[in-house]
């Protein structure tokens, strides 16, 4: 007689638990929404994967008090900035006006964290937190590109990257934005595998991540739809040659066409000459400048190419519609 098959006496085995990584967001106001909702959002997204708990977090404010984005939005904090675990990874979110909101409590606070071991990175503007703290020495660091003009003239000699984010050992830096995704993507595979990348990434909707190399703007021919190469390659130039511009003529010559064929291929794409493109850019640059940093006038005429400040308060005024004395951004 055959005999019955006994039922396995074998217990299921309990999820085995995972260490959680810890995560502190500092919130400066006037910080991004978006950068910070878009970290955020992918630690507790991975929470859901196999019943296990990846990621902890708790977000801080310079004192405790409620926080206000950029968009005007307020957002409640767990408390003040605080001594913090070599355990912890800290990130600074940044938004407008970073250098007034970066106070020297606030990088008091940050040096001596990072005396202390801990993980130090930055969504945005934060990056220009963490240089002006002095945190960012001989280390890869990238910003929001709308920064990039100030960043070079504020830290000159930093290593600034124009990729969506930059992986230092202790020194995670992005763009912000949306680009917050790819980075914290990033640093979920290299902590717990490419399974749980996949996860957020699937359950974020985020059907192609982006890496480390990829740039922060949409090319020139992917926003004209020009396809001429030597049109972008000029455009690429002037854009390099800022604080000491080229003649149209020179531009010309490096990408082996005659004044008049780049003539004809900037009002044929953008509208408008060579000469007035070119001077838009130089006049972008020192607007920047003049709205992020505190450069004076004459330094920022000269960084942006400018020989003369009459010449310069003069091509602001036809561009911007003031003189750049009188923005009323400036301040």
């Amino acid at each position: 007689m055959t005999k019955p098959m006994a039922l396995s006496a074998t217990k299921a085995q309990p999820v085995r638990p995972v260490a959680p990584k810890k995560y502190v967001f500092l919130l400066l106001e006037e910080y991004s929404l978006l950068s910070f909702t878009c970290a955020v959002e992918a630690l507790r997204m991975a929470n859901g994967y196999e019943g296990k708990t990846f990621f902890e977090w708790r977000v801080l404010s310079e004192t405790g008090s409620t926080v206000y984005a950029s968009n005007g939005l307020s957002t409640g904090v767990d408390g003040e900035i605080e001594k913090l675990s070599r355990q912890d990874t800290l990130i600074v979110v940044g938004g407008d006006n970073i250098a007034s909101r970066s106070t020297p409590k606030i990088m008091s606070w940050l040096r001596r964290e990072a005396r202390s071991g801990v993980t130090v990175g930055a969504l945005g503007t934060g990056s220009y937190t963490l240089a002006m703290a002095g945190l960012l020495i001989d280390r890869p660091v990238t910003t929001h590109w709308e920064y990039h003009n100030t960043f070079v003239e504020v830290f000159p000699g930093m290593d600034l990257r124009e990729t969506l984010f930059a992986i230092d050992t202790d020194r995670p830096t992005c763009a912000g934005g949306a680009a917050s995704i790819d980075m914290m993507l990033h640093l979920i595979e290299r902590d717990f595998g490419r399974d749980l990348a996949n996860y957020v990434s699937d359950l974020m909707v985020y059907t192609s991540p982006r890496t480390e190399q990829h740039s922060q703007r949409l090319s020139l021919q992917a926003r004209s739809g020009a396809r001429h190469t030597k049109f972008a390659e000029a455009i690429e130039i002037m854009a390099r040659n800022i604080e000491d511009p080229l003649s149209p003529a020179d531009v010309a010559m490096m990408v082996n066409l005659s004044g008049r064929q780049l003539e004809r291929l900037f009002k044929k794409h953008l509208n408008t000459t060579p000469k007035t493109y070119y001077t838009g850019l130089r006049l972008q640059k020192a607007r920047e400048l003049l709205f992020q940093t505190n450069m004076s006038l004459s330094e920022i005429c000269f960084a942006s190419g400018f020989n003369s400040q009459t010449h310069f308060s003069k091509s602001y005024r036809a561009r911007f519609g003031v003189s750049p004395s009188n923005d009323s951004c400036r301040g």
